[in-house]
């Protein structure tokens, strides 16, 4: 068999394999925003066949085999050819699956689909208790999964890589060392200047069905295709690609603040515009999927803070919220709902967080998670070690569990491993916005006018249609010049709050 021939085989059973990963992910997103409770139960034998099929495709030696012919072949001359960069992330994902066993696969599908839904009544009744055994199972089948593909140092590693590929614990705990001691002193500063916003203008009354359809207008705004894409709400805000054509990400609402839901519309559009950006030629290829959990979450970050906090953009949007909230913003300025958007205080929810203590949730869950996995904590003593790192890194304590270790999906869901993208991408997203603004020139003139279109194709044709061509910080590097770096967010906070809060 010719190499062309060889790789055509290849690309059709991964296209095959990624419509059949499609359907399972369908089920989860069901499974956080419509389906009956009832129907758990169903859901996780759903769940648990279609990754002992997607494994068995997934793992199957015909896969090797042809890996091994096109390996090089004529078709990995240029390592940067749509060929030679599919077969070497098919390779990547290949030797992964074949090390997990079928078993675990299904036990891991199955258990987090009922882990879900036992999350999600804990946190209705702030109680952890009943979530307890759940983490405990969860917690065991990850160490599997390490020990089964594999580590040189840290069994965290093994997890971290399939969202980060090539990422060590060791760098991030140097990135948050280095993000801890810039943005504690800035938080500090800010906390002790005597210029603070008016919170209150946040906190009225802001009807949730205004608030829908609010949003939904600011996400159009800022190029989602609602005809390729949908809103809806769940306990936990998310974004998932189902394939071309099919992007669905959701919010949740709060009737007393107007800024929770959008800024989490904000958030989770940025994770939409790239799966709407990627190329949909190479669909079910790797370079049809995003390069990594961080640069996907440096396109949330990037379009929530750099875009959705800046005082530019509220000037376009500000008075479009005056009109659909008049009874209550009537009263309010510009100034005073732009600096009550960018207030700075240490709060126990990371998704409401401002910028400035961000980072530090973040550092909470990658140290606790890494000391589970490692047998250092155990799941019962979670809530206390919970509440004692926010003591200690954010500077307040949980008054209940929804509000302390209850508060993500993700440990559910059984992403553990998952939560150092959230810093990764904060600090390749605020590079990406200085490379853009360099290149494109005066985008808050843009934002002013309502126009996202320049920076949007700006990341569309520098990051999202490159797919998993290069790794993360190939193209960070790349993009920018520079490999992840954190300093280009550390000014960009610093600029922004000193002229806030009046601080040097």
């Amino acid at each position: 068999m010719n190499a062309n021939t060889a790789y055509e085989e290849l690309v059709r059973h991964a296209r095959e394999q990624t419509l059949l990963d499609s359907c399972a992910d369908l089920l989860e997103w069901d499974e956080e925003t419509y389906m009956p409770a009832g129907g758990v139960g169903h859901r996780s034998e759903q769940r648990a066949l279609l990754a002992g099929l997607s494994h068995q495709r997934a793992t199957d030696p015909r896969v090797g085999e042809l890996l091994g012919e096109l390996e090089g072949s004529e078709l990995g001359l240029d390592p940067e050819a749509p060929a030679a960069a599919n077969v070497r992330e098919l390779r990547r994902l290949y030797d992964r699956q074949t090390r997990i066993p079928r078993a675990l696969a299904e036990e891991l599908a199955r258990t987090t689909a009922l882990a879900h839904q036992a999350w999600v009544a804990a946190r209705q009744n702030a109680d952890f208790a009943p979530f307890r055994p759940w983490l405990e199972r969860i917690v065991a089948l990850k160490r599997s999964e390490a020990e089964s593909v594999g580590y040189e140092d840290d069994a965290y590693d093994a997890l971290l890589d399939h969202y980060e590929p090539g990422a060590r614990s060791r760098e991030l705990v140097r990135l948050f060392d280095a993000l801890r001691q810039e943005l504690v002193p800035l938080a500090a500063a800010i906390a002790e200047s005597p210029r603070q916003p008016r919170l209150a203008v946040l906190e009225r009354d802001f009807p949730v069905e205004r608030q829908r359809v609010f949003v939904e207008a600011v996400a159009a705004t800022l190029g989602f295709d609602f005809t390729r894409g949908r809103l809806d709400t769940s306990a936990h805000p998310f974004c998932t690609g189902i394939g071309p054509g099919d992007c669905r990400f959701t919010t949740r609402f709060d009737a007393r603040n107007l800024c929770g839901g959008l800024l989490g519309v904000l958030h989770e559009v940025g994770h939409a515009l790239y799966e709407q950006g990627l190329d949909p030629e190479y669909y079910g290829t790797p370079l049809g999927e995003p390069a990594s959990l961080g640069v996907h979450e440096s396109q949330s970050r990037l379009w929530e803070n750099r875009v959705g906090r800046s005082r530019a953009f509220w000037e376009h949007v500000f008075p479009r919220a005056r009109e659909v909230f008049h009874e209550a913003l009537h009263d309010v300025t510009l100034d005073d709902f732009h600096f009550a958007v960018n207030a700075v205080a240490p709060s126990v929810n990371r998704v409401d967080a401002d910028e400035v203590t961000y980072n530090m949730h973040v550092l909470v869950r990658f140290e606790l998670e890494r000391a589970l996995l490692a047998g250092d904590l155990e799941a019962a003593d979670v809530p206390a070690a919970w509440n004692e790192a926010y003591r200690h890194y954010v500077g307040v304590t949980p008054a209940n569990d929804a509000d302390g270790c209850l508060q993500d999906s993700h440990w559910a869901g059984g992403l553990i491993g998952y939560f150092p993208t959230y810093t990764l991408g904060d600090v390749v997203g605020a590079q990406l916005f200085a490379k853009a603004s360099a290149e494109l020139g005066d985008l808050d003139s843009a934002f002013r006018a309502g126009e996202f279109g320049g920076l949007r194709e700006w990341l569309r044709q520098n990051v999202h249609r490159h797919g998993r061509r290069y790794s993360s910080a190939a193209l960070a590097a790349r993009v920018t010049g520079s490999p992840p770096d954190y300093r280009p967010l550390v000014e960009a906070l610093r600029a922004r709050y000193a002229a806030l809060y009046g601080i040097a």
